[in-house]
């Protein structure tokens, strides 16, 4: 089975998760047996994270175990501290029902249709172009009077060219109506 592979983020935090956490496995002087290799498979089920301990002093023997174990229970080795080994393995079917659970009430559409709002949508009202395009040309409709064709169109007035684009009202008094200094009777104080 293939080694797990996990981010670095993923990793600083399943490191601190498994801080104040205990060995439940307890390597000794006999080695890896296929005893050792079913227990931490067991665990890692149970837990999906878990420090294993190793006893004996050879370094090289430690890292050629915990390459052992993480080929062959398919898990990501977390971190390796001495003789702690933290090890961990996503239990799937677990992970499967809980995004299962959370996209579930999703509401599913096809690309070409258009978004309906939650509120519209727990009422059970659809959307759709044609309806769309109609509400959209009769509110346009309505707000745009009826031309007539006697009347010629009407200038501009200049106090409709006077006023602002944006459709705001400008104070009279306001800073920006004023010129910097030629405030209207205000004395200056400064001596």
């Amino acid at each position: 089975m293939p080694k797990l592979d996990i981010t670095s983020q993923q990793r600083s935090s399943l490191r601190a998760t498994a801080h104040p956490l205990r060995p439940v496995v307890l390597i000794g002087d006999r080695g890896l047996t296929d005893a050792v290799l079913k227990e931490i498979d067991l665990n890692l089920n149970a837990h999906q994270l878990i420090k294993v301990r190793i006893a004996g002093d050879d370094r090289q023997a430690r890292i050629a175990m915990m390459e052992t174990i993480c080929d062959a229970l398919s898990c990501a080795l977390v971190n390796h501290l001495g003789k702690t080994l933290i090890l961990y393995r996503p239990d799937e079917t677990a992970e499967r029902a809980r995004a299962q659970a959370e996209y579930s009430t999703r509401a599913v559409r096809k690309p070409s249709e258009p978004h309906t709002p939650k509120k519209q949508a727990a009422q059970g009202i659809t959307r759709n172009r044609k309806a769309e395009k109609a509400s959209r040309a009769a509110r346009i409709a309505e707000k745009a009077p009826a031309p007539d064709a006697a009347a010629p169109r009407a200038r501009r007035t200049s106090a409709a060219a006077e006023r602002p684009a944006h459709g705001i009202p400008r104070r009279t008094g306001s800073a920006m109506s004023l010129r910097a200094g030629a405030r209207r009777g205000v004395r200056s104080t400064k001596r």
